[in-house]
């Protein structure tokens, strides 16, 4: 499989999986690409991180200097991908949409957060991985919103298949998946962080894609909606002080737990076209479902 395919691979999977409606619209993703490397490199053996930054690129150095290296893949994004992430937070408007928000606020709540997130990467030094990529000669590309996508995907039919009745059940359904195992046993398993273990979960808002954390605003607005409890990947202090007086129940399922789930799915979805030898490091590890 040369780079090229790979990339378009993890581009149609991501499209297969995302959740907006009008999905031949969508193209490709702003925070995921190929940073460096010649589109027909050959790809057979893949060193996988979470985050995949100089540190990792010379550990890859040596891998493949031991063993063989053709690509090594991010999943957070590096280069002008990170630089674009701001781009794909777009996505949350079908997603509040669906939660029962207006457009019209939906779109107000976004712009405003998308302008902060714009303001806080532009001073980023976020060529530096991609030079480091560049001077050892390392194939190297970042997969982000695309195995997000999947991550949310699985996760909003298993919760809707298992039908979770109090909050705790969340958890226990969770803890059924390999990739959250893994991170209770690494103290880093899912946890309630707002709400009682015994109250009814209600509508669910499932917070696990779309670039990075949403709106601070868009607390209340969900509660109005209907919605009582958000399974997210992860929440910032900032948001945390919003949400708590919203009246909804939080489920964080993990961060770099999640992101492994979608990385898993989507490599799932690519190893049933080409076979692939993945090496795991910087928080991941190789699950097969298939």
């Amino acid at each position: 499989m040369k780079l090229s395919e790979f990339y378009n691979l993890v581009v149609r999977s991501g499209r297969e999986c995302d959740p907006r409606s009008k999905k031949t619209k969508i193209t490709s993703y702003a925070d995921s690409g190929i940073l460096y490397g010649k589109p027909d490199t050959a790809v057979s053996k893949v060193l996988v991180g979470i985050d995949i930054e100089v540190p990792e690129l010379l550990l890859a150095d040596a891998v493949r200097s031991r063993e063989g290296l053709d690509l090594v893949l991010a999943h957070h994004p590096e280069g002008t991908a990170y630089a674009g992430l701001f781009n794909v937070m777009k996505l949350q408007v079908d997603l509040l949409k669906k939660a029962g928000i207006s457009l019209k606020v939906a779109e107000e709540l976004l712009d405003e957060r998308m302008r902060e997130v714009e303001r806080r990467l532009a001073p980023a030094n976020h060529m530096r991985a991609v030079d480091a990529a560049r001077l050892l000669k390392l194939p190297f590309m970042c997969a982000h919103t695309p195995a997000d996508n999947h991550a949310a995907y699985y996760l909003d039919r298993l919760l809707k298949r298992k039908k979770p009745s109090t909050i705790k059940d969340i958890i226990t359904i969770l803890l059924e998946e390999p990739e959250y195992q893994l991170a209770e046993k690494e103290s880093m398993g899912p946890r309630i962080i707002i709400g009682n273990p015994h109250r009814r979960v209600g509508e669910v808002f499932l917070e696990m894609t779309g670039g990075t954390e949403g709106p601070q605003g868009v607390y209340e607005p969900l509660y109005k909606a209907g919605m009582r409890t958000i399974v997210a990947m992860h929440l910032s202090e900032e948001h945390f002080k919003k949400v708590k007086d919203s009246g909804l129940s939080v489920v964080i399922a993990g961060h770099v737990s999640s992101d492994t789930l979608g990385l898993n799915l989507l490599l799932d979805k690519i190893e049933k076209r080409h076979p692939l030898t993945v090496r795991n490091c910087s928080g991941f590890r190789r699950f097969k479902r298939n």
